[in-house]
């Protein structure tokens, strides 16, 4: 199964004292440069600019003299503003995800739009994109597809593919402890003095609202403003289980408002947890076409459920698709999700793609929030899945914890605009407002409906951002339309 799912010493001194953390210290000249390349960007849509490709050498660990050197990368798309102000920093969530990558996608028209206020700059962090530098892991477990997914036995072989995989990482000369929060929000410090600019703005979402709250700590003087969407605060890689049944909630309430789906799906949670115990009895089997392309019957159970409900829970457009899903479970078949089960969670050993993991394992859990999630997890129903492989992979790949003082919130003076969906299904509204509650000049809109993937999922969102950037004032709620839900 798959999961993809060198500073001057005052800011060396700041770092530690934010953070408890020890970085070695370079010279204070020790400014990276920044090699730049015409580059013919070329959206998915077919659109076509004129940008630059840059890159610039940081340390793969600060924490390690004899560290390797990487190279990090972005495009810069130039601002069409005759007096351009900050660079506008785009950071892509997962962790893994890349800034470029989802500049060519739906996002492309407001990267443009952005222009407007300063150069845009889609960014490749540490162990993405054009970053990589690290290459995956394919272990030598799998989990045969005549059996159903079972957590128990599921965690013990991801542990034993991490010992396999920190050897094999070590043999390539990886060296993984640098790919965490810290040194990826160090890398952008790095970047902006390499710039020779004083201040960024700061714009991201998911993960990169974790790795920009994370930059507020370490270069506070250098950010001027933020816009951040499916807010992940420091102590929040692994979600409360509680908090997602009451999204549960909320998106019963959004089944309800129109008379025949509330009556076709008049409680998606009792429906989905009747479904749970059916199939952890009775696994459902459905025939696939593998990736040599036979055919094979796979068994399909609790957990591989509950993987899906999480992957689709993220947006509301696909969440609208749950309760038939469910509803076609229940009377024994799986053919409409079976070869997204066999592709994301089967077709493959156990393998990981290093950054990912690394970043999650060491941003960690608190001992109380860990405590938390266990108990809640027992009677929720997704269980402690929703953020697989954490927090099951915590201790693995021979990574540190970056401690409890790099989980404190964050308490900063820096303007900036929060986006939070009422349907996102990965992080959730109770959740941002803790992240943001040190936030003395934020703006916090909720987005009613709103999904994860907020920024397009409809034009007001983007008029909103653009609003902000320019200095007028936005609304505190906006809400947008419902999906349907088929019946």
């Amino acid at each position: 199964m798959p999961i993809i799912f060198r500073f001057a010493a005052l800011c060396i001194a700041a770092i530690v004292i934010a953070f408890g953390v020890k970085i070695l210290a370079a010279t204070p000249d020790a400014t990276p440069s920044i090699a730049f390349e015409p580059y013919e960007f070329v959206a998915n849509n077919g659109e076509r600019i004129d940008a630059e490709r840059g890159r610039f050498m940081v340390s793969e660990n600060r924490n390690a003299a004899d560290a390797r050197d990487i190279e990090i990368q972005f495009v810069r798309f130039k601002s069409t503003s005759e007096s351009p102000g900050n660079p506008i920093v785009y950071l892509a969530g997962g962790p893994g995800g890349s800034g470029v990558d989802t500049a060519r996608g739906r996002r492309f028209p407001l990267f443009m739009a952005m222009r407007e206020f300063g150069d845009v700059i889609a960014y490749d962090q540490r162990g993405t994109g054009f970053s990589n530098a690290v290459p995956p892991c394919v272990s030598s477990y799998h989990t045969p597809l005549s059996e159903p997914l079972v957590q128990a036995t599921e965690r013990a072989l991801m542990h034993k593919a991490a010992d396999e995989c920190t050897v094999f990482w070590q043999e390539k000369g990886v060296d993984l402890a640098g790919y965490n929060t810290v040194q990826n929000a160090l890398d952008l410090d790095d970047m902006r003095r390499a710039l020779g600019v004083e201040k960024v703005d700061i714009w991201g979402i998911s993960y990169g609202s974790h790795l920009a709250l994370a930059a507020v700590k370490i270069m506070p003087d250098h950010i001027g403003k933020l816009v951040l969407a499916a807010i992940e605060g420091l102590d929040a890689t692994v979600k409360y289980p509680a908090r997602t049944e009451a999204y549960f909630k909320r998106l019963q309430a959004a089944i309800n408002v129109d008379t025949e789906t509330a009556a076709a799906y008049p409680d998606f949670v009792a429906q989905m947890n009747r479904v749970h115990a059916q199939v952890e009895k009775t696994p459902l089997h459905a025939t696939i076409t593998d990736k040599d392309g036979n055919e094979q019957s796979m068994a399909i159970g609790k957990m591989e459920l509950q993987f899906v409900t999480s992957f689709f829970i993220a947006d509301p457009a696909r969440a609208s698709n749950l309760p038939g899903i469910y509803a076609m479970a229940e009377f024994g078949s799986a053919d409409r999700i079976a070869p997204l089960i066999y592709k994301f969670m089967r077709a493959e050993p156990i393998t990981f793609t290093g950054m990912a993991e690394a970043m999650d394992i060491m941003s960690g859990i608190s001992p109380t929030r860990a405590a938390a999630v266990k108990a809640q997890a027992k009677t929720a129903s997704l269980g402690d899945l929703l953020n697989y492989p954490m927090p099951h992979l915590v201790g693995a790949l021979g990574l540190d914890d970056l401690g409890e003082a790099f989980r404190t919130p964050v308490k900063t003076d820096i303007p900036a605009l929060f986006l939070t969906g009422t349907l996102d299904g990965r992080t959730y509204p109770k959740g941002a407002r803790e992240a943001i509650s040190g936030f003395r000049n934020g703006t916090q809109v909720t987005v009613v409906n709103g999904g994860h993937n907020v920024f397009m999922q409809d034009p007001q969102i983007s008029a909103i951002i653009l609003s902000y950037m320019r200095g007028e004032a936005v609304p505190t709620k906006v809400t947008l339309p419902l999906p349907d839900f088929p019946h």
